[in-house]
């Protein structure tokens, strides 16, 4: 079995689409699922705030077959539509492999770990509240220690003072 870490994010009816991707995961081997995280929108100024999470799942499933048959049907089934011309266009779902076991992979064109977990407060904390002594492959820190880093260094790529902000209220 594979262990899998998978970020989660919406912007397009939040409140909606982020259960109901992990409701979708629950058949595909989800172990856990970190609380929600709402943060402002990366790269762009013209979507509104994410609901972000993690999910760890254990698969039989090898990494290409994964991304397609499992984070692409969740991301089909919650009308996902991705714009060639704007990557960081509004989305109804996006899904993520962020690790995978301890291995340093090119998933179908997108590389693992993902390369968020390493910049990126929206992705890390997710991770760490799931895996925090997971360490990641290229240099052995803990996914705890990654996260520390990050919050130490203030906002990052994106990650607007403020955010991430926990939400305790949003139940997936």
């Amino acid at each position: 079995m594979n262990r899998v870490f998978v970020l989660l994010g919406s912007n397009v009816d939040k409140e909606r689409n982020l259960p109901a991707a992990v409701a979708l995961l629950r058949s595909h081997g989800l172990v856990a699922v970190s609380p929600v995280y709402e943060t402002a929108p990366v790269g762009t100024a013209h979507s509104g705030t994410f609901f972000n999470a993690a999910a760890e799942i254990l698969t039989p499933l090898g990494p290409a077959a994964f991304k397609r048959d499992v984070c692409g049907a969740v991301e089909r089934a919650l009308g996902r539509v991705r714009d060639p011309r704007d990557k960081f266009a509004p989305r109804t779902i996006d899904l993520d492999i962020a690790l995978w076991n301890d291995e340093v992979l090119d998933v179908l064109g997108s590389p693992v770990p993902d390369p968020d977990l390493l910049c990126c407060l929206h992705a890390a904390l997710p991770l760490a509240d799931l895996a925090p002594e997971m360490r990641y492959p290229a240099d052995g820190r803990t996914l705890a220690q990654i996260a520390r880093e990050l919050a130490a260094a203030g906002a990052t790529n994106g990650d607007a003072p403020g955010y991430p902000r926990r939400r305790s209220d949003v139940i997936i």
